[in-house]
């Protein structure tokens, strides 16, 4: 049976899967889930995935939640090269390293920026005060401090000379706060000069298709009122 990816394009992990699974000609079927229409809420996905998350995989009878365990899957399943997951006990722990780190740090600042930029006063409505706004970006700076300092610091990738998951992992969770309008990029020219060095190694293509959905964010028109009371809890949350 051929492998399914359950994605949302909106979503920083589902596009470091779809990037991970494309470069590395891993077979798949895109299985598109509509975050922002509540699809993940529906019986069928939960099926797939009772944590109502994406990204989600299935292989056959076997399913898989969480971005981080489907890339290391498939990452082995499909031998992808060394670079990306290496065998190496000391430059793998550094991967697992970053890995660890970024759930609770530099994915939350940068969630939050996009919801409080454009999802909350375009998308939903509902206006952000200024000094919620404010307290985010300076948390996102001090993340983007922490990823320069102690990643990245004078390397060509943030665990070594080559690209890794952790790469794909910390840009496209970047590209939310860029999607916002945030210039994080602009004065820190050895982040900026990494962000080139990931997508040149990743194919400008590739990496563009993967982040044409989530560039268009401020575009979106307003959302249904059912749409916004699916969303409302998680808008509670990310919107304070």
């Amino acid at each position: 049976m051929v492998l399914e990816l359950y994605l949302d394009f909106m979503s920083q992990p589902c596009r470091a899967v779809y990037i991970f699974a494309k470069k590395n000609g891993i077979p798949f079927e895109l299985r598109t889930v509509n975050l922002l229409k509540g699809q993940h809420f529906t019986d069928a996905f939960a099926k797939v995935n009772p944590l109502r998350k994406v990204p989600a995989l299935k292989d056959g009878d076997f399913t898989l939640a969480e971005s981080v365990a489907i890339l290391l899957y498939l990452s082995r399943k499909y031998k992808a090269p060394d670079h990306w997951y290496p065998q190496d006990l000391q430059a793998r722990a550094r991967v697992d390293e970053y890995l660890s780190w970024q759930h609770t740090t530099l994915r939350n600042c940068c969630t939050r920026a996009l919801w409080q930029k454009v999802f909350g006063p375009v998308f939903l409505g509902q206006s952000v005060p200024p000094e919620t706004l404010a307290a985010t970006l300076a948390e996102l700076d001090r993340c983007l401090q922490l990823l320069e300092d102690k990643f990245l610091r004078d390397q060509a990738f943030l665990t070594g000379p080559q690209i890794s998951v952790a790469d794909l992992v910390a840009i496209t969770e970047l590209m939310h706060p860029v999607s916002a309008g945030c210039h994080i990029f602009e004065g820190r020219p050895k982040l900026n000069a990494w962000r080139q060095r990931v997508e040149a190694a990743v194919g400008e293509d590739l990496f563009r298709e993967a982040h044409e959905v989530v560039m268009k964010a401020k575009d979106m028109p307003p959302a249904e009122p059912a749409v916004k009371e699916s969303l409302a809890p998680v808008a509670q949350v990310l919107l304070r």
